[in-house]
C-alpha cells in the first residue's frame, strides 16, 4: 500500500534519526500516549534507534488497559444473565476479571457476540426485541461518537431493549494527573492523533501552557513518529512548549465539531477509575440524565460490583510511564498472553503485549 510505503521509507527514517542525534544534548524523557504508537515504536525498534539520551515511556492511551477491574466484572455479571446479549469489540473479551472473563462466559454457554460497530448491538436490539441487548462502551474521545450516535439512534427508534455499559475515559485529565504526580518523568508528549482528530488538540493548548510541557500531535506509523519525537526533542531543547501538530494530514485544531456535539448532547464528563492508577476527576463520559434509561449499570443494578486490582500487575506504573513491562516480576512467566494478569498483556494496543511480541526482556548485566 503506497501510503504504508511512504511512512516506511528507511532512508526518510535515517535522516530523522541523525536530525534528532544533531539535536540532542542532555536526557530527556517522552511519553508516546496511544497504544498503538506503542506497538509501532516497538515493533519497528524505533526505541532502540533513539540516541541513549532519549528515554520513550508509554501512556495509558490503551483503552482496553485502563478499564478497571470492576468494570469488566460488571460486564461479566451483565453476560452471564439469560436473557441478554451481550455485545464487545474483540478485545474486550479476553481481558481477565476476578475469576473469568467473557470469552468463557461465551464458551459456557452466555450470548456474547463481537460487534464492528455500536449500530451492530442497535439492530440486534431491533431484531430481538424479546431480549436485552447491552454494548460495552470502552474506549478514549475516539470511539465514543460512534457510540453517542448508537445512543441517539435507540432513542430515536424507541428501543426499550439496548443498553451500553458506558466506560469512556478522556486523555487530557489522564496527562494532567501524570504531569501533576510528584513522581512523574514525563518531559513531553506524543499526542494520540485519532484522538485529536475528533476533539482537535486546542484543549491541550493551556496544558502545556500550564506545565510547560511541549505536546506534538503525532500519527502512528514510524516516520509520523520519528518526527514526533524530533519535534518534541526541539522544543524541550529550545526551552519551549505548546502544542504542535505533526499529523496535519488528518487533524486540525478545531477537530470534528458535529462529533463533538454529538458527545456533548449524549454524554457528560463525570469522574472515572483507571485500572492500576484510581480515580481522575472529570476523566470519563457519562450518559446525561435524559439518556440514561440507556445506562446498563443502572439497568441490571451492578454498580456495587467491586473488586481489588492484582498485588501483582504493575500495569498502572507502566501505563504513568513510572515502568518498562519487562520491570515486571511476572512479566512472561505468571503473566503471559495465554494467561495474563492484567489487561496490558492480553490486548493488542498493550504495551506488555508489545513487549513480549517482540521479545523484548529484561537482560541482567553480565
Amino acid at each position: 500500500m503506497k501510503y504504508i510505503d511512504e511512512y516506511r521509507d528507511e532512508a526518510a527514517a535515517q535522516r530523522f534519526i541523525q536530525l534528532i542525534a544533531a539535536t540532542v544534548t542532555r536526557p530527556w524523557t517522552l511519553m508516546e500516549i496511544c497504544g498503538g504508537q506503542t506497538h509501532t515504536l516497538i515493533k519497528f525498534g524505533i526505541d532502540r534507534m533513539l540516541p541513549e539520551q532519549v528515554t520513550l515511556v508509554h501512556g495509558p492511551g490503551c483503552p482496553v488497559c485502563v478499564t478497571p477491574l470492576e468494570q469488566i466484572d460488571r460486564a461479566i455479571a451483565i453476560a452471564q444473565r439469560p436473557a441478554v446479549i451481550f455485545t464487545s469489540f474483540g478485545d474486550m473479551l479476553r481481558v481477565p476479571g476476578s475469576t473469568t472473563d467473557l470469552l468463557s462466559v461465551k464458551a459456557g454457554g452466555g450470548d456474547v457476540r463481537m460487534v464492528y460497530s455500536p449500530l451492530d448491538a442497535v439492530k440486534l436490539a431491533q431484531q430481538h426485541p424479546d431480549r436485552e441487548v447491552v454494548f460495552f462502551a470502552v474506549g478514549f474521545e475516539t470511539t465514543a461518537p460512534a457510540n453517542a450516535a448508537a445512543v441517539w439512534q435507540a432513542n430515536h427508534l424507541g428501543l426499550k431493549n439496548f443498553s451500553i455499559l458506558s466506560s469512556h475515559v478522556l486523555v487530557p485529565p489522564a496527562m494532567t494527573a501524570i504531569l501533576g504526580s510528584p513522581d512523574n518523568l514525563v518531559q513531553g508528549f506524543l499526542a494520540a492523533g485519532h484522538v485529536c482528530a475528533v476533539m482537535g488538540y486546542w484543549e491541550y493548548e493551556p496544558l502545556a501552557a500550564e506545565h510547560r510541557t511541549p505536546i506534538v500531535v503525532t500519527g502512528f506509523e514510524p516516520l509520523d513518529l520519528l518526527e514526533g519525537v524530533y519535534l518534541t526533542l526541539k522544543m524541550l531543547e529550545e526551552g519551549r512548549w505548546g502544542v504542535e501538530n505533526q499529523y496535519a494530514r488528518a487533524v486540525t485544531r478545531s477537530g470534528n465539531r458535529p462529533a463533538q456535539k454529538l458527545l456533548g448532547e449524549v454524554f457528560q464528563v463525570c469522574d472515572r477509575a483507571w485500572r492500576g492508577i484510581g480515580v481522575i476527576p472529570a476523566s470519563g463520559l457519562a450518559l446525561r440524565p435524559q439518556y440514561a434509561a440507556f445506562d446498563a449499570e443502572e439497568r441490571f443494578a451492578v454498580t456495587t460490583i467491586t473488586a481489588p486490582e492484582s498485588p501483582i500487575c504493575i500495569a498502572g506504573q507502566i501505563m504513568q510511564g513510572l515502568k518498562k513491562p519487562h520491570e515486571c516480576s511476572a512479566f512472561g512467566g505468571r503473566c503471559a498472553p495465554e494467561h495474563p494478569l492484567g489487561a496490558p498483556m492480553v490486548s493488542s494496543e498493550g504495551a506488555c503485549a508489545a513487549y513480549y511480541q517482540y521479545g523484548r526482556v529484561l537482560h541482567a548485566p553480565a
